[in-house]
């Protein structure tokens, strides 16, 4: 069951360096990551695009081993995908002839526990506010509506991680907007930690209570910057554009602002 008792992971990157294996030779894309997340934290990665932001989040979600270092939940080694981390991605691959109810449903039938646990999914469902959605079938939702249908299908396994690698990147302007704070409102209610990749400065900022500021390619960290700002947040405060500018200026980009 979804509930604000619910506790989030404690993840502990300790020293991890990855490449991939290339024809040409060992392209490296993380040097020496250290980066604690708290329980219920929520933390936002940024960087240049390709210097491996989502290489990381798949090896905290466990889809691969890193090459060097190690990664922890709670202690145990993250050494292979766990319900109790689940990554949202920029597509929410909903399929298109299950209902948003069953696409919500969905992981809870894979693991045959949807007998047990149908209350689940209509708990899912309302905290993202499809409750009134859920016969429909994914051509008949709005973008925004079917990252939330996302969003339920994590939630209803109640994780203790919630990974997420750009999930508002194709949103049109203002509906990322809604859906910033949406996602913001969930990680309070649910308690979950939170990592999230994203490409938007200002989004990091409103969201995330701290934000990693990444080197090129291979990463490095080059910044752990707190956020102190309390909940919820008004884009228009100053500090909230001071911290902007130290990332750009982090990023190399301070020049156009």
């Amino acid at each position: 069951m979804v509930s604000a008792a619910a506790v989030g992971a404690r993840i502990d990157i300790q020293a991890v360096s990855h490449r991939f294996d290339l024809p040409a030779g060992p392209l490296p894309v993380l040097q020496q990551i250290d980066l604690k997340i708290q329980p219920g934290e929520f933390v936002a990665l940024l960087g240049p695009s390709g210097c491996g932001k989502s290489t990381l989040l798949r090896l905290v979600a466990g889809l691969e081993p890193a090459a060097e270092g190690t990664l922890q939940q709670d202690g145990r080694p993250i050494d292979r995908p766990d319900p109790s981390r689940i990554v949202v991605f920029q597509d929410p691959t909903l399929y298109p002839w299950r209902t948003v109810w069953d696409n919500v449903a969905l992981g809870l039938q894979a693991r045959g526990l949807l007998k047990l646990h149908r209350h689940r999914v209509d708990e899912a469902l309302a905290l993202v506010g499809l409750t009134d959605y859920a016969q429909m079938h994914p051509h008949q939702l709005s973008g925004g509506m079917a990252q939330r249908v996302a969003l339920a299908r994590a939630l209803v396994n109640d994780p203790k991680l919630l990974v997420l690698d750009e999930p508002l990147g194709k949103l049109d302007s203002l509906t990322r907007l809604t859906m910033q704070s949406e996602l913001v409102a969930l990680w309070q209610r649910a308690g979950f930690s939170a990592l999230l990749v994203t490409h938007d400065v200002e989004e990091a900022l409103f969201m995330a209570q701290r934000v990693i500021v990444f080197s090129d390619r291979p990463a490095r960290i080059l910044a752990d910057i707190a956020n102190p700002l309390p909940y919820p947040r008004h884009r228009g405060h100053p500090e909230l554009a001071a911290l902007r500018h130290q990332v750009l200026r982090l990023l190399g980009l301070d020049a156009t602002w």
